[in-house]
C-alpha cells in the first residue's frame, strides 16, 4: 500500500475539512484492497477528462494523474475522502491499446462492479462535446444488469457552445431514456471552470 500527503478538499456542504489522500493502486489479476468505507467510482472513454474531473472536485491539480495520452489509466486507484473512498478506474475505448489487453482491462473492471459490495455508484464520465457513444451506452447497460446504480456526468461544458450543447442535451436525454433501468439524470460539469461541482457531490452523497 503506498500512501501520498494528504491535502484540503473544497469546501462543498458535505465534504467541507475533508480531505483527499492515496491510498491503494491495484494492478489486473491483483486483490482488491479490504472493503472498509462506501465507494464511488468513475469511470469514462479514455479521452473524457476524468482525471482532470477528479483533481476539479477534490481541488486538486494533480491528486489523479492526467496526460496528454488517452489511456494512460491502466490501474485501478483508491482515493480515501473521509466519508468515502473515490475509485478511479481505467478509461475505455483506447484504440491504441491491443484488444487482448482492452478485453483484460474490460474484463478486470467489471469484476471490480460485481464483487465490491460498498460500491455505492459509478459515475459515467461522457464528453459534453459528443454525447454518448456506443461504449458509454454498453457501460450504463452493463450496470443495469448488474444492479449497480449510475450517475451519468458530462464533461468539458465550457468546451461547447451553448447552442450545440442544447442538441448533445436532446440527445443524451433520449438515449438514458432508451436504456431500461438506468438514472435518467446527468450532471452537467467543467473541470477548468469548476463548474457543477456541487451538483456532482450531491449526487454522490445521495447515495452513500
Amino acid at each position: 500500500m503506498t500512501k501520498n500527503k494528504t491535502v484540503h478538499t473544497p469546501k462543498y456542504k458535505h465534504i467541507e475539512g475533508s480531505s483527499a489522500e492515496f491510498v491503494f493502486s491495484a494492478h489486473p489479476d491483483e486483490v482488491f484492497p479490504e472493503e472498509t468505507k462506501p465507494e464511488v467510482a468513475f469511470v469514462g472513454r479514455s479521452n473524457v477528462g476524468k482525471s482532470s474531473l477528479i483533481n476539479g472536485f477534490l481541488g486538486r491539480k494533480k491528486l489523479a494523474r492526467t496526460s496528454s495520452t488517452p489511456g494512460a489509466t491502466r490501474s485501478i486507484h483508491f482515493y480515501d475522502i473521509n466519508q468515502f473512498l473515490l475509485v478511479d478506474l481505467p478509461g475505455y475505448g483506447y484504440a491504441k491499446l491491443s484488444k487482448a489487453k482492452s478485453a483484460q482491462i474490460n474484463a478486470w473492471v467489471t469484476e471490480y462492479f460485481a464483487s465490491r459490495r460498498t460500491l455505492k455508484l459509478v459515475c459515467v464520465l461522457v464528453d459534453g462535446r459528443h454525447g454518448l457513444k456506443e461504449l458509454d451506452k454498453d457501460m450504463l447497460q452493463t450496470l443495469v444488469e448488474l444492479g449497480v446504480p449510475s450517475q451519468v456526468v458530462l464533461t468539458k461544458f465550457d468546451k461547447v457552445k451553448a447552442a450545440e450543447f442544447k442538441k448533445v442535451e436532446k440527445k443524451v436525454k433520449q438515449d438514458l431514456g432508451m436504456i431500461v433501468g438506468t438514472n435518467p439524470n446527468y450532471v452537467v460539469t467543467s473541470a477548468e471552470k469548476r463548474y457543477g461541482m456541487e451538483e456532482l457531490e450531491t449526487a454522490i452523497f445521495d447515495m452513500i
